[in-house]
């Protein structure tokens, strides 16, 4: 059987000749295929520039723990591109198996007829198809890039829109400003549905609160319409229903309550709000999101580093993903000191310099990797280099592996807590060499 990596190779081979941001390539896949995107569940749609796949995480784990049967569909994959196609059954969801897959992408493949359409496209049009007819009670739909363009925007009438925290990236495609980013990401909103918006810092909040009352959709605003704060060791999440009290989420960090908080507005504008409020608890506990503040506790990493040493992996990226970051990990200092180390790969698109700030003063030693898998990786000596512009001590290492065993050669007073971190890419690669695929 032709495996699905092979067909998504060939798809590659469709891809427009220039890059016209717009829906119709992929509403025409999809009145070919009959329209499967108006044979969905409920759709819960969720942009913004970080925090779209943890808040969606919270939120599956809240409505499965009340028994509800939830499809997920999320960008990029870690692994596998079976990671970005949940569906939904009784028990829990499980990826896309490669026999449904390989057939759906097949299906799509030659009803697109060799006409010119991005991979995104294709794919997305194939997990409509296999959401249509596998029954579920929601789909959780994450935006790819943007939202106003973005492939999944052909949804008409999502039970709800939600856009977390907005700040820089992709400028290249979305804009120059967080204003103009903003914009882009506004676009999810749909007249008369629910617009729920996580806190925002104020160029971004006007800019999603003036679409949403322009095109009549009915804005939820973090900070204003319902708000999440800790006391007591407790989470605390506050709106016009009232009030629940509930255990800190699972997911690591400050920014996790606000994503936790956004999940529990957007389930209760969506029309789930009459959840038993055990699902809420279960679902911030069990809540789980690969690469994201995820400790590697077992496989073949944490063998190579100092004993007794913490590994954290975590995907982000730019400047905002790098000051949540620093952020959680000067949280865990605080909780338990430990000399912080971070093992850093990034791509050339990306700001290096804006993302490792946050660490200065932070970090003890940053050890700089390559990331063989992507041809955009910015060369590991430029990472060094950039690391001790912003004032961090720097090294090179050929790999992961590599920079890991090269922590052995160092005195710790105590065990160190090792950060490994800079790109969604290098924490797949990761998970890969880990032998901890996501599941």
């Amino acid at each position: 059987m032709e495996s699905s990596d092979a067909l998504l190779a060939r798809f590659l081979a469709l891809h427009p000749k220039t890059i016209d941001l717009s829906l119709g390539r992929i509403e025409r896949l999809l009145a070919a295929l009959g329209h499967p995107e108006r044979r969905l569940p409920p759709v819960i749609h969720v942009g913004g520039t970080n925090g779209k796949g943890s808040t969606i995480a919270f939120m599956r784990a809240i409505l499965e723990a009340a028994g509800l049967v939830v499809h997920v569909y999320t960008s990029p994959h870690l692994v596998r591109f079976h990671e970005r196609i949940r569906l939904g059954r009784p028990g829990g969801g499980r990826y896309v198996d490669e026999e449904r897959l390989v057939a759906v992408l097949r299906r799509c493949e030659e009803v697109n007829a060799g006409e010119p359409i991005t991979v995104f496209e294709i794919t997305t049009a194939a997990a409509f198809v296999l959401f249509a007819e596998t029954p579920a009670d929601v789909l959780l739909l994450e935006v790819g890039l943007g939202g106003r363009y973005d492939a999944t925007n052909v949804v008409d009438d999502p039970a709800a829109a939600v856009v977390t925290p907005v700040s820089m990236d992709h400028a290249d495609y979305l804009g120059d400003t967080v204003a103009l980013i903003a914009a882009e990401k506004a676009g999810i909103f749909k007249p008369g549905v629910p617009a729920i918006v996580a806190p925002q810092e104020l160029e971004a909040g006007a800019v999603l609160e003036a679409h949403a009352d322009r095109i009549g959709a009915r804005l939820l605003m973090g900070g204003q319409d319902f708000s999440v704060h800790e006391e007591g060791g407790r989470l605390v999440y506050q709106d016009e229903h009232g009030l629940l009290d509930l255990p800190l989420p699972r997911l690591v960090g400050r920014h996790q309550q606000i994503n936790a908080g956004t999940a529990i507005a957007a389930l209760r504008a969506a029309g789930f709000g009459r959840l038993p409020v055990s699902a809420f608890e279960t679902g911030l506990l069990k809540a789980e999101w690969p690469a994201r503040m995820q400790r590697l506790a077992r496989g073949q990493l944490p063998e190579l580093a100092p004993a007794g040493a913490e590994i954290w992996l975590d995907g982000a990226h730019n400047p905002d993903g790098g000051r949540v970051v620093a952020s959680a990990m000067a949280e865990l200092e605080e909780r338990s000191p430990a000399p912080l180390v971070l093992v850093v790969g990034m791509l050339g698109t990306k700001d290096a310099d804006g993302f490792l700030k946050p660490f200065a003063g932070l970090a003890r030693e940053l050890l700089a990797v390559p990331i063989p898998s992507q041809l955009a990786a910015r060369p590991a000596e430029e990472v060094a280099e950039i690391a001790r512009n912003v004032g961090l001590t720097a090294t090179v290492h050929a790999s992961v592996e590599a920079a890991l065993a090269a922590l052995n050669g160092f005195v710790w007073e105590r065990p160190p807590r090792i950060l490994i971190t800079g790109s969604l890419y290098l924490a797949g690669d990761v998970l890969a060499a880990n032998g901890t695929p996501p599941q």
